[in-house]
This record gives structure tokens, sequence and C-alpha cells, in this order.
């Protein structure tokens, strides 16, 4: 099996992030983290556009001012009761460049908990992985 030999300078990097495959030219290693937010609200109605504008302006974008993506998604779920849940969600795209997925979901676990007490929700679903970036 071949060894694989960093430079010094890319090793801490490398380890922080566990990405030591490298990334090709000119791109950075990254943590992704996606978290998808359900609109339904316990005992009827939905999360509307100016209640999610609300949160995205006061709790997301004050933590994530240099970018993101949100897209308009359909979800469906079996909730603590047993219940099939189908709802319109929404699913909130995060690129943290050079960063460890240990301090990725430090970042994030606040907007579910923030999303989940503000709007009554079950939960809110996270999702993270490792991915060479390049802006």
């Amino acid at each position: 099996m071949p060894r694989l030999i960093l430079p010094l300078r890319v090793l801490p990097i490398c380890l922080l992030l566990g990405a030591c495959a490298g990334c090709p030219g000119g791109q950075t290693p990254a943590t992704v983290a996606e978290l998808f937010f359900g609109r339904s609200v316990p005992g009827g109605g939905t999360v509307g556009e100016a209640e999610w504008d609300a949160f995205l302006a006061d709790t997301v974008t004050p933590a994530f001012p240099q970018g993101l993506t949100v897209q308009d998604a359909q979800g469906q779920w079996r909730g603590a009761d047993g219940e099939v849940v189908r709802e319109p969600a929404k699913r909130l795209l995060l690129v943290l460049p050079e960063t460890s997925a240990d301090r990725a979901d430090a970042r994030v676990a606040p907007l579910a908990e923030n999303y989940r007490a503000r709007f009554r929700q079950e939960s809110v679903l996270r999702l993270q992985h490792a991915a060479c970036v390049a802006f």
C-alpha cells in the first residue's frame, strides 16, 4: 500500500478535517452542513414565509454572514406519535471551509434548537459531510 507523505503545513488542517486524501488544485477542505426545517406547526398551520424570513434574518444570517443557500423542499417523516407527516420544508445549505465536523456541528446545532423552540418542532434534520470547495 503506498504511503501518503504530506508537507508539514498541510498536515494539521488535513488531520483536523479528516480529509487527508487532499483536495484537487485550487480547492480547500470544508465541512458542508445541511439542515431541513419542517414547516408544519403542531395543531395545524405552517411556518409562513414572513416567519421563515424573520428566522433567517435574526438567527441564521448573523451566525453565517459569509453566505448560505436556502431551497424550498417537501418532506415526509414519522413523528414520535407514529403518524407519517408530509409537509413543506426549507433546506439550508452551509459550506464551511477549513472547519472541522465538530466545529461545524457546534455552529449549526443552535440554529436547529432555536427553530425547534420557536416553531414547536419535534426535530430538525441535520446532515454533515466533508467536501472540497473552491469559490
